[in-house]
């Protein structure tokens, strides 16, 4: 199997790299006698450990006022782990026979709420502001988004009544005010805006990829600029971060942020390829996971973080860590 994502720079890393390592699990085990009651009323990063051994694949939770303090590993494991102050998201493997794939919900204290099933490899996992709305995207073909014949499905969920809302592939799409019916739409990459009904995601078709703006009221989406992949909303819903493909390049993105009132971009400080849906840190910083690559195999991948305005270079904020999801109010049981 060619690995999962792009070539080299990519999140498949971690999953192909997970089935190497321990089993991971669909669905939580009985939980560690672990209390973190007091660490997840603190701001925290919550993240899919990178760190050789035992805690391989696990989500894990650390302070944001101290990120260099001992981290808390629990026993769930997650390909791709996204989490707001009420909920948590996990898009799982579970070996066997023929290796199925889940996405599952989780509470503050780490139990295993409601399963989703989905068909295809884990890919990108997005929850909404407020816990209520949940995207899963996942490969059913191609394994890659630099390859030409992959295929994503993206499939939105009702969090707080354990229901499928619906594949982006059912959604109206209009660009240029005209409706357009696609037959190669790939979709991948969401993120919510606060209101529980504006997304923004990515549109592929006829080798052109759009930055789309939707509503899950109406079910409708519409086109606003091309060459946005894995697009990330600002905590203050202004901007979106993304990665850029470089021109003639099927294997390089440059990290970028589009400014929604005036849709102008900023290169960001990072020149290294990153394929990655962004995260925001804060209003000013951008976070994005990338491999070791020191590592011949990239088994460990390192959180970093970069300013949102274009200045400054590029910080690890968390090592070996990925997919982090940053909390900054702390976590309500």
């Amino acid at each position: 199997m060619v690995v999962l994502c792009a070539v080299a720079l990519t999140i498949g890393y971690g999953i192909s790299l997970s089935r190497r390592s321990s089993p991971v699990a669909a669905q939580a085990a009985s939980p560690r006698p672990i209390d973190l009651t007091s660490l997840l009323r603190t701001p925290v990063v919550v993240f899919r450990s990178s760190e050789r051994g035992p805690s391989y694949g696990e989500v894990s939770v650390a302070k944001l006022n101290d990120l260099n303090a001992p981290r808390v590993v629990t026993n769930l494991q997650c390909d791709r782990v996204d989490m707001v102050a009420t909920v948590g998201l996990c898009l799982a493997a579970s070996p066997g026979i023929y290796t199925s794939y889940k996405a599952f919900t989780f509470s503050p204290d780490m139990q295993v709420r409601h399963g989703f099933n989905i068909v295809g490899i884990p890919s990108r996992a997005r929850l909404s502001p407020d816990g209520r709305l949940a995207a899963v995207t996942t490969f059913v073909s191609g394994h890659s988004y630099a390859s030409a014949g992959f295929s994503t499905a993206t499939t939105l969920y009702d969090v707080s009544a354990g229901r499928e809302i619906g594949n982006l592939e059912s959604f109206t799409v209009t660009r240029d005010g005209k409706e357009i019916h696609p037959t190669d739409a790939n979709f991948w990459g969401v993120t919510f805006d606060h209101d529980d009904d504006r997304l923004y995601a990515t549109l592929s078709t006829g080798g052109q990829t759009y930055l789309v703006v939707g509503s899950i009221r109406t079910r409708t989406l519409r086109a606003l600029t091309t060459n946005v992949e894995c697009p990330s909303l600002s905590p203050d819903g202004t901007r979106i971060a993304f990665k850029k493909r470089a021109q003639g390049s099927l294997v390089q993105w440059r990290l970028t942020v589009l400014d929604l009132a005036t849709m102008r971009e900023t290169p960001l400080a990072e020149t290294r390829s990153v394929d990655d849906q962004a995260a925001w840190f804060d209003q000013n910083t951008v976070a994005y996971g990338l491999p070791r690559t020191s590592d011949q195999d990239s088994v460990i991948n390192d959180v970093w973080g970069v300013a949102a305005d274009g200045s400054g270079a590029p910080r690890v904020l968390v090592a070996q860590a990925w997919s982090p999801a940053f909390v900054q109010t702390g976590i309500s049981g």
